[in-house]
């Protein structure tokens, strides 16, 4: 079964898996067309972060910032490739909107590669529509931005 926790992105589960998402992404996109947070980012942005756990394995993460009560924007989403098809980025997700609504945040918002093919179909599997770029983000052909009403 498995379990999500909060936790704090120096931790040295959540780290790794910050680690291991940007050297993938790394591998496929430029620097300027890579948004992910730095661990001291996360920080400083006040970002959420959750771990989730297959047994005692960490498997993935996801984060979440909080606008106010604007929106809420998803950070550092990530599933193992060995831990990908059980299900787990959708439990991230929902555990995040669940965060984002007991926060009184009813739209969740995310930017994306083009390449993350896996991540943009559980996005749309989940409801989120494609929007132009939002907040400090501007156009950029490697990026897509997404929103969903969660309330």
């Amino acid at each position: 079964m498995a379990e999500i926790t909060e936790e704090r992105p120096d931790g040295s589960d959540a780290s790794a898996l910050i680690d291991e998402l940007e050297s993938h992404l790394a591998s496929l996109y430029p620097s300027e067309s890579r948004h992910g947070y730095s661990v001291e980012k996360l920080f400083r942005n006040g970002v959420a972060l959750f771990v989730i756990r297959e047994g005692e394995v960490p498997a993935g993460c996801g984060g979440v910032q909080i606008f106010g009560t604007e929106y809420g924007e998803l950070k550092r989403m990530y599933v193992r490739p060995n831990f990908r098809g059980l299900g787990l980025g959708k439990l991230i997700l929902n555990h995040l909107a669940g965060y984002a609504l007991q926060r009184g945040v009813s739209l969740l918002r995310l930017e994306t590669g083009i390449y993350q093919t896996e991540a943009i179909g559980l996005y749309e599997a989940s409801g989120f529509q494609r929007v132009p770029p939002f907040g400090e983000y501007r156009e950029d052909p490697l990026s897509l931005f997404f929103e969903k009403r969660i309330a």
